[in-house]
């Protein structure tokens, strides 16, 4: 038998580890169970409309979202994007995937690596829960069936067998939105199912887990974390005062209030409330008295705060934002004073949202309709400070 040639020999089993470590860092970075996987974010906005919440398919939907509309955010300094999707636009009521859906999905995942944005993959709504089912009069089957806690489940295997070689520092899952359960235990065992049944296949991705009863702040305390996770973020919304930030907001019950609104400051006059409507005053009356200001913004995110400091973790306000027709001035003040707790606070956030009634953009006119809200936004700490 003829000897091997040493030289050669190391040479080829050189470029054999080389090409391997190459291949590794391609697209999916492999870390030890349990480390930290380097998914940072802190200046981020919400791709609201598009996949979620939205009727609209075919040419419409794919030119919703394009190339340009990362490269803007890039530009802007904003770190990463949040993609709310919902189930029915990407499997039909027999569980069958719908491939537009999916393909949108995963070009806006590449398209925003190109544009060094991070990514969360946000479930926004299922058939078995919507956030909203009280007010559009659907009943939520989530917390009272198995058979749609496995269907929950399932829908991430089949995310993640999609999703699963991007990169662990450049795209995290959000597997539910606003849950609303009526006990938080109900919640805290779906998150415990569902984070066991990810982590079986994917034990170094990023999962966000928000709080019940729509990611209040104030039902963080009550969150049964996963323990000695690292990879995990915390993350609550936050709207408050409704009266301001959803001022004329049809689908809320302060939508109705056509009076003035000061901030910050107590929200409605005595004057001002004299002529709410009897059967609106109940609605009312709790912004008649409390002043507004940063400080009090601060006291009720402290919650959140001291739970994410508990558990040494990420906190992360994945909505929150001012509504379209709200006097800009009362908007600005309150962003400022939302943006400097989280500053402090070191509190990562994506607005809601990009281009919809909250946002800063119009795609229709493309071009700015709100371009002193994207400064302010941006003059927020960055992801490095």
């Amino acid at each position: 038998m003829r000897k091997p040639n040493r030289i050669a020999a190391w040479m080829l089993c050189t470029i054999a580890v080389v090409g391997m470590m190459l291949c590794t860092s391609c697209k999916k970075s492999e870390q030890t169970d349990g480390q930290a996987n380097g998914f940072v974010i802190k200046r981020g906005t919400n791709l609201s409309h598009w996949l979620s919440q939205s009727r609209v398919r075919g040419e419409e939907r794919r030119n919703h979202i394009q190339e340009d509309d990362f490269a803007r955010l890039a530009e802007l300094g904003f770190d990463h994007v949040r993609i709310p999707i919902d189930e029915e636009q990407f499997w039909d009521e027999d569980g069958n995937k719908l491939s537009e859906a999916w393909e949108l999905l995963l070009n806006g995942l590449d398209l925003a690596r190109k544009y060094n944005i991070r990514a969360i993959v946000d479930l926004h709504v299922i058939r078995a829960h919507n956030f909203n089912a009280v007010n559009e009069g659907e009943v939520n089957t989530l917390f009272t069936s198995e058979e749609a806690q496995q269907g929950l489940i399932n829908l991430w295997y089949q995310l993640s067998d999609v999703l699963k070689d991007y990169s662990t520092d450049w795209v995290a899952y959000e597997f539910m939105n606003e849950p609303v359960a009526d006990e938080h235990e109900q919640w805290n065992q779906l998150v415990a199912k569902v984070h066991k049944a990810l982590r079986e296949r994917e034990p170094n991705r990023t999962l966000v887990i928000g709080s019940n009863r729509w990611q209040g702040h104030e039902t963080m305390k009550y969150l049964r974390v996963p323990e000695g996770d690292k990879n995990i973020i915390l993350s609550f919304h936050y709207y408050n005062p409704m009266l301001l930030t959803h001022y004329g907001a049809p689908w809320t019950p302060v939508g109705r209030y056509q009076g003035n609104v000061n901030y910050p400051g107590v929200l409605v006059s005595a004057e001002d409330f004299a002529a709410v409507p009897d059967d609106l005053k109940p609605e009312i009356e709790q912004y008649t008295t409390t002043e507004w200001t940063r400080d009090l913004i601060y006291s009720q995110m402290k919650d959140a705060i001291e739970v994410a400091a508990k558990y040494d973790l990420q906190l992360f306000c994945g909505e929150w934002g001012v509504y379209e027709p709200v006097d800009r001035e009362l908007a600005y003040a309150w962003t400022k004073d939302v943006l400097s707790v989280f500053d402090e606070f070191n509190v990562a956030w994506t607005t809601w949202c990009y281009d919809a009634d909250f946002g800063f953009w119009d795609q229709n006119a493309h071009d700015y309709k709100d371009k002193p809200l994207a400064d302010i936004l941006m003059s927020a700490k960055a992801v490095s400070e």
